[in-house]
């Protein structure tokens, strides 16, 4: 009886040290990638938000038309079932003067 709960003991050890060992090693990549440059926290303006859909035009039941901001950037996108497709990158003055309304 006694042989049976070092046994448990060595066993429950040798899995929370392996489970340690995972840990340190996914905590030391993760250092790894940001000195790198790879894992960059970077802090985003609008309220934590980089992405901002100003308007959606369905063209069917599957199929829509999106104007998004990212960031600086104005971008219209076909959607469909199988893939979204770039139509046109607009200037953000362009689409004030088209549309004075759209934030």
């Amino acid at each position: 009886m006694n042989e049976s709960w070092e046994i448990e003991t060595v066993e429950i050890l040798q899995q929370t040290m392996a489970v340690a060992a995972v840990l340190a090693l996914l905590g030391a990549a993760l250092w790894w990638l940001r000195r790198r440059g790879f894992a960059a926290v970077r802090p985003r303006r609008n309220g934590g938000r980089l992405l901002k859909t100003l308007e959606r035009l369905p063209l069917g039941p599957q199929h829509a038309l999106h104007v998004v901001r990212v960031g600086e950037r104005v971008l219209v996108v076909g959607c469909a079932p199988g893939a979204c497709t770039l139509v046109a990158d607009v200037a953000p003055r362009d689409l004030e003067t088209a549309h004075p309304i759209l934030p």
